[in-house]
C-alpha cells in the first residue's frame, strides 16, 4: 500500500498553503481545520513538495 499523508489537526492552524498547494488532496474540514481527504488526488512528490515541506507548523504528515 502507498503511503497516505495525514494532517494532525490538534497542531494545524488554517494556513491553507496546503490546500492552495495541492487542491486535489487537501480541503478544509467543517471545524476549519485542513484535511487530506483524498491521498490519491496528487502525487505523492507533489503532496511532499507542495504541502509537507511549506507547513510552517510541520503538522502534514506520512502514514503507511
Amino acid at each position: 500500500m502507498a503511503k497516505a499523508a495525514w494532517v494532525n489537526q490538534d497542531e494545524c492552524i488554517s494556513c491553507g498553503l496546503c490546500v492552495e498547494n495541492v487542491p486535489g488532496a487537501f480541503r478544509f474540514a467543517d471545524n476549519g481545520k485542513a484535511e487530506c481527504f483524498d491521498p490519491a488526488g496528487a502525487s505523492e512528490d507533489e503532496i511532499q513538495s507542495g504541502a509537507i515541506d511549506v507547513c510552517p507548523v510541520q503538522c502534514i504528515h506520512w502514514k503507511e
